[in-house]
Parts: structure tokens; sequence; C-alpha cells
């Protein structure tokens, strides 16, 4: 999908991560993705960032857009010719910003479901929700910035992680269209991540039953970044499972 290029500031950025039983997660995936693998699971999560003077490059950043933003992603990889990809799958998306809900899926990649949002980030501390108007979402999560992984993490560093994640820098994401997938590239001046210590996490995806039998997904644990000067650029689309 074409989009014009848009840039701007991550004020905040936390990835709230999970390991899942890759079986399940291809379940999910529509044609061709496959699950990425980190010591043998698959790993999907939520993204939960905060964007500030999101506007055309051309555009004062004073004239920029802020919002509170939410997507659900499974680390992929697939197949494009001889070449081997990988990025993530986005099934769902949800956003404060009333232009990000209408332009999602036209000048934005994949739909942006409205969503409130709730927020405390004083002095390393961050208390975030997250509630979808649809009824049918809802995240929760506080904690606070440390110093390493939790020790039952699959990763063994905090280096590992974060290569692991820099890799999903391209997304696709769900549309109103069947077979259709949004493509959209995160370009980023830099790449810092710290180990985030959650004190507690809820979300309606991953607690679905439904989605996720009992014991097939376990939370890993959680990426801060902060003060990112980035950038967006659309990524040809997914059609019936075919790059167009």
């Amino acid at each position: 999908m074409w989009i014009p290029r848009v840039r701007g500031t991550i004020k905040r950025r936390l990835l709230v991560n999970y390991r899942v039983d890759p079986e399940v997660v291809q379940k999910l995936l529509p044609a061709p993705f496959k699950p990425k693998l980190q010591s043998g699971m698959a790993i999907a999560g939520i993204c939960l960032i905060r964007l500030e003077g999101i506007r055309p490059r051309w555009i004062p950043s004073a004239l920029g857009i802020q919002s509170e933003n939410a997507a659900h992603r499974i680390a992929v990889t697939w197949s494009e010719g001889h070449r081997e990809r990988e990025g993530v799958f986005v099934p769902r998306r949800d956003s404060d910003s009333l232009l990000n809900q209408l332009a999602g899926g036209t000048l934005f990649p994949g739909e942006h479901h409205p969503a409130k949002f709730q927020v405390a980030d004083v002095g390393g501390l961050l208390t975030l929700a997250m509630a979808s108007k649809d009824g049918s979402t809802h995240i929760s999560v506080s904690g606070q910035e440390s110093d390493a992984l939790p020790p039952s993490s699959c990763f063994e560093s905090l280096e590992a992680s974060s290569c692991f994640f820099e890799q999903g820098s391209l997304g696709y994401s769900v549309t109103r269209k069947p077979g259709i997938l949004h493509g959209l590239v995160l370009e980023t001046q830099q790449w810092s991540v710290l180990p985030f210590q959650v004190k507690a996490v809820s979300s309606s995806f991953f607690e679905d039953p439904g989605l996720f039998p009992p014991g097939s997904v376990v939370f890993d644990h959680a990426l801060i970044m902060r003060d990112v000067e980035h950038a967006w650029l659309g990524a040809p689309d997914f059609v019936a499972g075919k790059v167009v």
C-alpha cells in the first residue's frame, strides 16, 4: 500500500511479549506466514506506543498529531521467491486518534479500532489501561524500568531480545477486505531498548481460551523504548498470500 512518508517521535513504546505454542499460533496466521521461533517457542505480544509530532516531513513538528495506540502482533517469517523474510503479523490495531481511525486502511495501513487509554507515566513507573469502544478488547499493564530480563524468559540476554524485535520493523495488518493485508515499515534513527519489569498484566486477547488453550501462552518479558525519532512508510500489500 502506498502512503505518504510520515515522521515523528516515539515518545514511549512498550513491547509486552508472550511465548506461545507454535502450533496454536500457526492457526491464527494467514498464508504465507509461519511463526518466528525463539528457543522453540512462537513469540507474540502487544505494542503499546505513544506517538507525538506525526506529520509529513515538510510540516513542522508543532503541527503534528499525537496518539496512544495498541497493536497485537505475532513475529513471523515467510518466503518471497527464494528470499526468506521476517516481520510481524498484526491481527488488530486500536487507537485513541480519530485521524488514525478514519484514515486506517486508506492513508495508513490497517484499520484502527476506536479505544480509550488511561496512562500514568512518571519517573520510570508506568501504568497503562486500554479498552476498545466496541467492548471486545482490553489491556492493562503496570511496572517499571529495570536492568535485566526475568530469569524465566526464553531469551538469554537483553541483546538477544533487542535483536529479535529490531528485525520486526515490517508489519502486515488485517483489513476489512478478506485476504488483503496492508504493509507498513518502521524506520528508527536509533534502536535502544531497556527491560521493563512487569508487576501486573492482563490481555483479553491472550486470555481468550478460544484462541489460546490453557497452558499454550505464557508472559515472557517486556521492553521499553523512549524518545525515538522515526518514520513510517508503506510496503507492498499481501493479496491472497502474495505480494503485490
